[in-house]
């Protein structure tokens, strides 16, 4: 099953390069040559530490043997080599060199940079084995349940709240975190100018439950500052957000706060397009993805088949799959045939009933609300829809360019993520890397499409029709035209902002931005 922002599964690969024997080429006990590679399935498993009892990913007993941590470097060393997208950018380094596995993960990549100067593997990630099921499957994490917006991570740093999730710590009545809370300490460091990034990072981000943590904060409109205690919890997402028709003069708009591409997402969805569908229906949707750092790409496939409906996508690729040139025909991962990804029709029974048929909007243009956070899946939407001539008309920022994907190898309790194939339309378009940017973006190296580049407002809720953002694409229906594009859209659009998902209380959802994002430079 494809997941994690056009990944998932796992397990070996294989190579056909001959077996190790000897010494290796430096003459010590890791066997390592240099170019020479032994199948992954080899030391699949083979754990420095193994784990017992039960997976819950698979209902099965763990399939760990005792090995090393060498066996594990050598099971990422022909997993990298076989599936990498850009294999042949990696500099083969000794396995024997590293001892932990994570941080010769790090090496098995590309270093190279996109036309705008940005990495082009931004992507290459891990998690713990348990954690990542757990979000993924239920969307529960440890957390606040709020989503920080980080305007500005170096000094003078400037923190917001984006949204947070209902019934969690940051919405209790004595906390009561609004969208555009700013954060001035973090257990009484000053977060603007402080130097303690360390303590900073630890409030922000909580490792796990029961963590207490307090915040001075100042609320939207007051001059004054209060200080507030959270303690970190588990956390349910809520994907689907705001979920309303505005009427206008010209018919009802739909307007729907997507945050998670996560498995409860599939039945608020259909939910979601079930009520857009009632009475009279609605003339036009707005997605708002500005927080959506992307997740399973066959939800994507559904979210964009159920605004398209079968007319234009029928018989048409949300997105064709390309591998390395070790694997022009076949999944190296899965061992089948390479074969399009359709727009799917029926539940893939992430969280609805598997096999039944999805509800349509039948649309043909669709307005999306996006950010810098807007990453992977989300994009895959886009480009999808952009790829069958439904118009996307793009209202925000540039998105994060990931039209990337890849499938986690679990391993010895550790989920490996590395880009193994890219994504392209039905109208062979997947060069996106820099983004997807409105028409007017003033900084940018992105995709461009029809849009408006428009700050992000936070001083108005999500869904509020003054809401600067929605309120420029409920503008754009009527008049084709967008608001002067603002100096806060254009950094937005760059490099200085990376908005958190807040499923996790802000620990990485989207795994191309660090939990540990605040620094001490002012630079």
């Amino acid at each position: 099953m494809l997941a994690a922002c056009g990944g998932g599964g796992g397990g070996g690969s294989s190579s056909d390069a001959p077996p190790v024997s000897g010494d290796g080429d430096h003459g010590n006990s890791s066997g390592w040559q240099s170019g020479v590679f032994m199948a992954s399935s080899t030391f699949f498993a083979r754990c420095a530490s193994p784990r017992t009892g039960i997976d819950p990913a698979t209902g099965q007993p763990y399939p760990d043997l005792q090995g090393t941590v060498l066996d594990e470097n050598n099971f990422l060393r022909s997993h990298s080599d076989n599936t990498y997208l850009w294999y042949d950018e990696i500099v083969d380094q000794d396995p024997g060199l590293f001892d932990d596995p994570v941080v010769y993960f790090d090496e098995l990549k590309t270093f190279a940079l996109t036309a705008s100067g940005q990495p082009r593997d931004k992507y290459h990630f891990t998690y713990d084995s348990a954690t990542w099921f757990q979000l993924t499957q239920s969307g529960v994490s440890a957390g606040y349940g709020v989503q920080w917006v980080i305007i500005r991570s170096t000094r003078p740093r400037e923190l917001v709240v984006g949204y947070t999730q209902p019934d969690s710590p940051a919405t209790a009545p004595q906390v009561n975190l609004v969208r555009g809370t700013r954060i001035l300490k973090v257990d009484g460091v000053d977060l603007v100018n402080g130097a303690d990034v360390d303590t900073l990072n630890a409030g922000l981000f909580p490792e796990g439950e029961n963590e207490s943590h307090s915040f001075e904060i100042q609320d939207i409109g007051s001059g004054e500052t209060r200080t507030v205690s959270m303690i970190s919890a588990a956390i349910t997402s809520v994907p689907v957000q705001q979920v309303q028709k505005i009427s206008t003069d010209t018919g009802d708009v739909g307007y729907l706060v997507f945050n998670d591409h996560d498995a409860p997402a599939e039945q608020a969805l259909i939910d979601a397009v079930n009520y857009f569908r009632a009475d009279s229906g609605i003339t036009d949707l707005i997605l708002d993805l500005r927080y959506n750092g992307g997740g399973f790409l066959d939800i994507a496939s559904e979210v964009a088949y159920m605004i398209a409906g079968p007319g234009p996508t029928a018989g048409r690729p949300f997105e064709t799959f390309e591998f390395n040139d070790k694997h022009p025909i076949t999944n190296p991962v899965t061992g089948q045939p390479l074969a399009p990804m359709p727009f799917h029709t029926l539940t893939q029974g992430f969280s609805a009933h598997g096999g039944e048929p999805l509800p349509t909007l039948d649309l043909p243009r669709v307005f999306v609300i996006t950010g810098p956070g807007t990453c992977s899946a989300s994009e895959s939407i886009i480009n999808g829809l952009r790829g069958v001539n439904i118009d996307v008309i793009q209202i925000g920022s540039t998105t994060c360019g990931k039209p990337y994907g890849f499938y986690g190898a679990d391993n010895c309790g550790t989920r490996y993520f590395t880009i193994q194939f890219r994504g392209i339309n039905a109208a062979g378009f997947g060069d996106y890397a820099d983004g997807f940017s409105p028409a007017n973006t003033q900084v940018s190296g992105g995709t461009v499409i029809p849009g408006c580049a428009v700050a992000d407002d936070f001083t108005n809720s999500l869904g509020d029709p003054d809401e600067a953002r929605l309120a420029a694409a409920l503008d754009y229906r009527d008049y084709p035209r967008c608001p002067p594009a603002s100096r806060l859209a254009e950094a937005d659009a760059g490099t200085g902002f990376a908005p958190l998902s807040a499923t996790d209380g802000i620990a990485p959802k989207s795994p191309w931005h660090s939990n540990r994002i605040l620094r001490d430079s002012g630079r």
